[in-house]
């Protein structure tokens, strides 16, 4: 039995090893930082210092920061993906260092475009410094993600790039995907899944593909790796669909009931509107209601009403129905692995962070 097939039973809410993981993240964020600094300094004033603060490398007033940067989870896959393929992981920094830029790219625009005020516990960009500027800063990492792989001049850099492109055109179409469903009374398990494989799976199907390429890898390889990172990347979604209803605001960094304050049609209400039952009708009807409200008649909602909602979701479902997606993903994402011929190491560290993805703690 591989490593990878022991570890699917793996249950959300079981311990694993989150040191080796948070190793693996850690090492992501080391590689990757000083290269990612190196390529927002290219940008032109005031761009660089904009995408400074969004990064949490600085505050508001310009002074150094230890701000969380994020969780490093598409680094770590870039660099593991470079070893799965037998290479170094530093052949994998500048496919990871490219994801990163268009991960915080679409991050940028979607804060702008959901209004969103908190992201990492700070005040987002568009906030701070304006929507002009979000906008502006978001465009330009999204350039400078193609020109940190054209460089290299390879081609395996040309293949990376493809992918990286494809990638995010995938991202692009989910992101508009999901501000259409705001605006529908009902959206299918089947559309929200597609939804969120490509705003979230896409980025991360190329990130545990893309060092394997840059390293070498033939196709075979790269597509497994890139099922491994979709699936996990669908996981992650689910999870964070969860934690968009039901997280503490204090780890998360976004107010409570987040998602339904926007209106997501997320996983957990999707799965809760196409049930059966006395809740799912309920609350069918109060989100038929909802999508007839300006967004500022919505934003006077109280606590109680958004606490209903939250609870009738729960009632008809919705969350235990997502908590099981996520497990069905993570046990997807691993049985990807089993075609690819990988170091024992690499095949164990790509599982364990699969592992953490699901039953992690924010």
């Amino acid at each position: 039995m591989t490593p990878a097939k022991q570890r699917l039973d793996n249950e959300p809410g079981e311990a694993v090893d989150t040191q080796s993981v948070r190793e693996l993240l850690e090492r992501g964020r080391t590689l990757t930082t000083p290269v990612l600094r190196a390529a927002v300094d290219r940008l032109a004033s005031p761009m660089d210092t904009v995408a400074a603060y969004h990064f949490g490398w600085i505050d508001t007033d310009g002074r150094p920061s230890s701000g969380d940067g994020g969780k490093a989870v598409r680094p770590a896959l870039a660099l593991l993906s470079a070893e799965a393929a037998g290479a170094v992981p530093e052949t994998g920094v500048p496919g990871a260092v490219a994801v990163e830029l268009v991960h915080n790219f679409s991050l940028l625009h979607d804060d702008l475009m959901d209004g969103d005020e908190q992201r990492r516990h700070r005040d987002t960009v568009w906030k701070v410094h304006g929507p002009a500027q979000a906008i502006l800063v978001g465009d330009a990492l999204f350039a400078l993600a193609g020109e940190i792989l054209l460089e290299l001049g390879t081609p395996e850099a040309g293949r990376a790039t493809r992918r990286l492109t494809l990638a995010t055109r995938r991202l692009i179409d989910g992101q508009a995907q999901d501000i259409s469903y705001e605006h529908r009374d009902v959206v299918t398990v089947e559309e929200c899944l597609d939804m969120e494989g490509n705003k979230t799976g896409a980025l991360l199907a190329c990130a545990a593909s893309i060092g394997a390429v840059l390293g070498g890898a033939d196709d075979r390889t790269a597509d497994a790796l890139a099922s491994y990172g979709h699936h996990l990347g669908l996981a992650f979604q689910a999870v964070d669909d969860l934690l968009g209803i039901w997280g503490d605001p204090e780890s998360t960094g976004k107010q409570t009931w987040s998602d339904l304050r926007q209106r997501k049609k997320s996983l957990p209400v999707a799965a809760a509107l196409g049930a059966q039952g006395e809740a799912a009708t309920r609350l069918a009807k109060l989100m038929a209601a909802d999508a007839k409200k300006s967004q500022a008649e919505f934003e006077d909602f109280d606590e109680a009403e958004f606490a209903e909602r939250a609870a009738l979701i729960e009632q008809a479902g919705g969350r235990e129905w997502t908590s099981q997606e996520a497990q069905r993903q993570h046990t997807t994402a691993l049985a990807a692995l089993d075609s690819v011929d990988m170091p024992g190491r690499v095949r164990e560290q790509l599982a364990a962070l699969a592992d953490f993805v699901v039953v992690r703690q924010r």
